[in-house]
């Protein structure tokens, strides 16, 4: 067949046929190197694992999912109640169905969910962290534009600053503010916070640098300073991928500060901790599903109000509105 078609193409066609078989025959060859190269890779982590877990890495994989067995509760409607703080039908006096002690009464009999309560304080730092993040890291990423400030000391300083703000994991940042402030949604404030300053800096100033500058000029040329250029010319172009990066943001907020809650940093994630290492099943799955759909609801507002801020056209397949 390709010799059939060979005979049909000029000196050209077949010196070009012969190039694309030769690429096409490397690009084969990096492809089976690299997969022998993960193959390998794999290999060595498993062996590795093994050997680190004095050889029971392997005589364990069969019992992988013998904790998500565990977590099945004696009864399903025990995952509600737990959830809404209803009395048990099981309750022996232990905490694993003592539900209605963790009722935050707000007024005469009304009482708030404990877990949705913890819930709302996850949030809350979350929310409060991407707020913080977004005013620091406005401020600053206009300092680390290239096409808006001239003097390289100056971009240095700021894009540095930036780095260093998110070059630690926020759990890293919570520990050593838990150190110093105790234990509580307070440093995990701050640790979600100063992350959040570095990368959103950092998406901002990309945005910034990307801008249309035409505006810039014709105010330039009547004038304007330097706040006035920003203010009038860079910021409406960028606002609404300023919003729609601030409000991804407050999705991966909402999951890091759940992790740190987990590690004493308060909210939902301190009570999943615990109603693992208790093995309370029913506590597990209430808030592994209010978590899971809070993330849910989350992303899809989060979606949504990016799709008001940034435009229709900017989802759509091809750039095209159905």
């Amino acid at each position: 067949m390709s010799r059939a078609i060979s005979a049909e193409l000029s000196a050209d066609g077949i010196q070009i046929e012969r190039h694309w078989q030769e690429l096409a025959a490397r690009r084969r060859a990096y492809s089976w190197l690299i997969s022998i190269c993960l193959l390998v890779a794999v290999a060595g982590s498993l062996w590795f694992a093994n050997e680190s877990n004095a050889g029971k890495f392997f005589d364990r994989l069969p019992h992988f999912f013998d904790f998500a067995g565990d977590l099945i509760p004696r009864d399903g409607w025990e995952v509600w109640r737990a959830m809404f703080d209803l009395p048990s039908p099981y309750f022996d006096g232990s905490m694993k169905y003592d539900y209605p002690e963790g009722r935050v009464y707000l007024f005469g009999g009304f009482y708030f969910p404990e877990y949705f309560y913890k819930m709302l304080e996850t949030l809350n730092i979350a929310i409060l962290s991407t707020l913080v993040g977004f005013i620091f890291g406005f401020l600053l990423c206009f300092l680390a534009a290239k096409n808006l400030v001239k003097s390289k000391l100056i971009r240095f300083a700021a894009r540095r600053y930036m780095e260093i703000l998110r070059a630690f994991p926020e759990i890293v940042i919570a520990g050593f503010f838990a150190a110093i402030l105790s234990l509580g949604p307070i440093p995990a404030m701050f640790a979600v916070g100063i992350h959040t300053i570095g990368a959103l800096g950092k998406l901002f100033f990309e945005v910034v640098e990307n801008a249309d500058m035409k505006a810039d000029e014709g105010l330039r040329a009547v004038g304007a300073n330097w706040f006035e250029r920003v203010g009038f010319g860079i910021v409406p172009q960028v606002m609404p991928n300023f919003m729609s990066y601030a409000l991804l943001r407050l999705e991966i907020n909402v999951r890091a500060s759940t992790i740190i809650g987990a590690v004493g940093g308060g909210g939902i994630g301190e009570e999943l901790r615990l109603s693992i290492g208790r093995g309370h099943q029913a506590k597990t799955l209430a808030i592994v599903l209010l978590l899971l759909v809070t993330i849910i609801a989350v992303d899809q507002f989060s979606a949504w109000l990016r799709r008001r801020l940034v435009g229709n056209q900017a989802f759509a397949f091809g750039g095209k509105q159905s």
